[in-house]
């Protein structure tokens, strides 16, 4: 198993190129179902999450090639509608499977996600919707079975705004008969790059980036290119690792219009950001102001930015509280940060950080995607080596991260294996 290596202590400086984003990469691959004709995309971020899901999409008999950021799929001549367990035990995103398999061909069988690290997540969201459009779904055996000759347009209220809820619900109705309409549906910009691509193939979308989407059935849809968009919480891993660690760093291909709740709060702690059309700059030198986050659904701060900003709060001037409010289980990083020397407490959905002159090097463990990006923060500002176990997380969500780092004059190593 991988291990990183860090020895901290040293500023920042130079350029970082952001990859495609992994939550609109996956939904993306998956939309591939929908049509006989190539999807060709471009900007598919090199990540554990995407090689799953081509994975995945192989064994259901889609042809796929890959040449380096560009993935071409060819659904034409599949040869099985099953994702087993085996492959979306691994990653919960598979469920992205269902609705489009249900749309085109009328029948789906996709294994129960199963629990996961940060919390439940259920997909009791994405059945009711496939319900109210007319599928029949009986769950045995740990599997999701949905059929439908053809599924009817309808209006679903989801409980919860659902990320993937939105993006599942939105593949099916494309193909349905009728007008669909999606009330509180999620904003996030991953579901609007979702929603761009499926109306490149050819679907009649309204209300894209809003709460109510409204979807005109088609037939069929037709091939299509695609760029995915940047990724943002990779870009704010980078912007709180600079402000953490210190230095000036730029970052291109970025969308700065995405970021607006994360950069509020960076220049609430007294960093320095300067915004172009693809690019920012980041400066910070001295120690950060602590600053209160609360995370919520998009345009409020992500859930997938609050372990970072822990982190850079574990060092900051000043006591702060980061309250969760997303995912119930999501506070697992705070054990490791104190490990190396964080003062940090947790009562219920709220953390109370109260920060220290710094931090000093020891062994830690990863234990999700986010909480490995905090532990690689706070290993960059300790004193001596941070070694941190389990980064097959890290390699679910940042493309080549130690590569990037080192590029900009951290000190990180990736231990392979049996060797580490």
């Amino acid at each position: 198993m991988d291990k990183l290596v860090i020895v901290g202590g040293r500023k920042l400086a130079g350029e970082v190129a952001v990859s495609g984003a992994k939550n609109a990469a996956l939904p993306i691959l998956c939309a591939g179902l929908l049509t006989a004709e190539p999807v060709h995309l471009e900007n598919v971020p090199d990540l554990q999450d995407v090689r799953t899901t081509l994975k995945l999409l192989g064994q259901m008999g889609v042809r796929t090639e890959q040449s380096g950021s560009r993935v071409q799929l060819d659904a034409s001549k599949l040869t099985n509608l099953v994702a087993p367990y085996e492959l979306v035990k691994t990653m919960r995103a598979s469920i992205l499977v269902l609705g489009p398999l249900v749309a085109r061909f009328g029948e789906a069988k996709v294994s129960l996600p199963g629990g996961c690290a940060i919390g439940a997540r259920p997909v009791d969201q994405h059945i009711k919707g496939l319900q109210a459009m007319g599928a029949e779904i009986t769950i045995e055996h740990g599997f999701i079975e949905a059929r439908a000759k053809r599924l009817k347009g309808a209006r679903i209220v989801t409980d919860m705004i659902t990320v993937t809820g939105t993006e599942n619900l939105l593949m099916a109705a494309v193909l349905a008969e009728g007008e669909t309409v999606i009330e509180n549906a999620a904003r996030e910009p991953e579901v609007g790059d979702l929603a761009n691509l499926l109306v490149a193939m050819g679907a009649k979308i309204e209300g894209i980036g809003t709460d109510r989407i409204t979807i005109q059935g088609v037939d069929a849809l037709h091939g299509a290119k695609h760029t995915v968009i940047p990724d943002r919480i990779e870009a704010g891993t980078f912007l709180c690792a600079v402000a953490a660690a210190g230095g000036d760093v730029t970052l291109r291909h970025v969308r700065p219009g995405i970021l607006d709740a994360v950069t509020e709060k960076l220049r609430e702690a007294g960093v320095t950001i300067e915004e172009g059309d693809d690019w920012m700059r980041v400066r910070m030198s001295g120690r950060a102001r602590a600053v209160n986050v609360r995370t919520s659904e998009y345009p409020a701060f992500p859930t997938d930015m609050q372990a970072q900003f822990m982190a850079l709060n574990a060092l900051a001037d000043g006591t702060s509280q980061v309250v969760e409010t997303i995912f119930e289980n999501r506070f697992m990083h705070v054990q490791e940060l104190n490990r190396l020397g964080a003062s940090i407490t947790i009562d219920g959905n709220t953390a109370l950080v109260a920060g220290v002159e710094k931090l000093s090097g020891a062994k830690v463990m990863a234990t999700d995607l986010r909480a490995s990006a905090s532990l690689v923060i706070a290993g960059l500002c300790a004193d001596g080596e941070t070694l941190i176990d389990r980064i097959y997380h890290l390699d679910r969500g940042y493309d080549r991260m130690e590569e990037k780092l080192t590029k900009i004059g951290a000190n990180v190593k990736r231990i392979k294996g049996n060797a580490a």
